[in-house]
């Protein structure tokens, strides 16, 4: 195993992102002051993680979006995932697979599938009860904010965490961008 897979998700450095499928319920909105979501995170009582300098290489999928993601350098993981882009609260069903020679990977899978783009981003890594909170800065397309919650199985309980955090945020559904940021740079 990889140290540090799995960290830029929210898990344990012996977190194998090892394929099994998962599922989140998703939100993301631009932000004008990161300063600012930096002290609601904090109030919410969330936990300081990891800044992590982040490459996604997207590729060309039959379904779904497939990404190749390289963290800081030193790790990387493939990215299977497939979640409806029309709602601002999207459920994403994704599988991740660490990838040992992320060079390799990109080759191969450029060569089979086609590239799409890259987009590559500094992310302020915050935990909050099983939920992740991405203060990201976007190169080409400025600063996000991003809520992830990991699915415990029961929607209800999801949607529940979801709604604390869109008020701690002081967001609503209208605040919500229906893209990924691949979409928002056209790849």
């Amino acid at each position: 195993m990889q140290p540090g897979v799995g960290l830029e998700q929210g898990m344990s450095p012996d977190a194998l992102a090892d394929g099994t499928p998962q599922k989140n319920l998703e939100f993301k909105a631009r932000l004008g002051d990161l300063a600012t979501a930096r002290r609601h995170a904090l109030a919410l009582g969330a936990t300081e993680g990891a800044v992590l300098a982040q490459v996604d290489t997207y590729f060309r999928a039959v379904s779904g979006r497939l990404k190749l993601r390289e963290i800081n350098g030193t790790v990387a993981e493939l990215i299977a995932y497939d979640r409806p882009e029309g709602d601002a609260h999207r459920w994403s069903r994704y599988r991740r697979v660490a990838v040992g020679d992320p060079a390799g990977m990109k080759a191969a899978l450029s060569d089979a599938m086609g590239l799409r783009g890259i987009v590559a981003k500094t992310r302020h890594l915050y935990l909050w009860n099983d939920c992740r909170i991405h203060l990201d800065e976007v190169e080409q397309l400025g600063t996000f904010l991003e809520f992830e919650v990991i699915s415990q199985g029961d929607e209800a309980f999801d949607r529940d965490r979801m709604a604390s955090l869109m008020s701690a945020f002081e967001l609503g559904e209208a605040d919500g961008i229906l893209a990924s940021y691949s979409d928002l740079r056209g790849l």
